[in-house]
């Protein structure tokens, strides 16, 4: 029939209209997210071994790391770089590192003006988040 469909669609708005509201207060009121959200990277330097894992899981290539040995023969992460504005959030990094010193956060607040802002120090955003959780 011609008028089922638009029967259907007034159904659902007025039920809508009558029911309870789901507005969220946003900057007052921090949302509750799922455990599954993926909206950042963080980085936990002392964890980190510079394997370079992540580097090579990352389908746009867009984590570049280096590390230089100490005094006792052991690597040590020097720099740790990402280029957010390319990243797809897939989480293939996390999965891939053996320390599990790089972490899928729910810190979602990440705008920015300058597109130069999308290239993160991992090392520097650790310093100033404090540890991932």
């Amino acid at each position: 029939m011609f008028g089922k469909g638009l029967l259907q669609g007034l159904g659902i708005t007025f039920k809508r209209m009558v029911g309870p509201n789901i507005t969220e207060f946003y900057p007052e009121e921090r949302p509750n997210l799922p455990t599954r959200v993926r909206s950042s990277m963080g980085l936990d330097k002392d964890k980190c071994i510079s394997c370079n894992m992540c580097a090579m899981a990352c389908p746009n290539s867009v984590i570049k790391l280096t590390s230089e040995k100490n005094e006792a023969n052991k690597k040590v992460l020097t720099s740790y770089h990402m280029d957010v504005g390319r990243c797809l959030f897939c989480g293939l990094c996390t999965e891939a590192c053996p320390t599990k010193a790089l972490k899928v956060t729910q810190e979602y607040e990440n705008a920015i003006y300058e597109p130069e802002d999308m290239h993160w120090d991992m090392i520097k955003r650790a310093e100033r988040k404090g540890k991932v959780e």
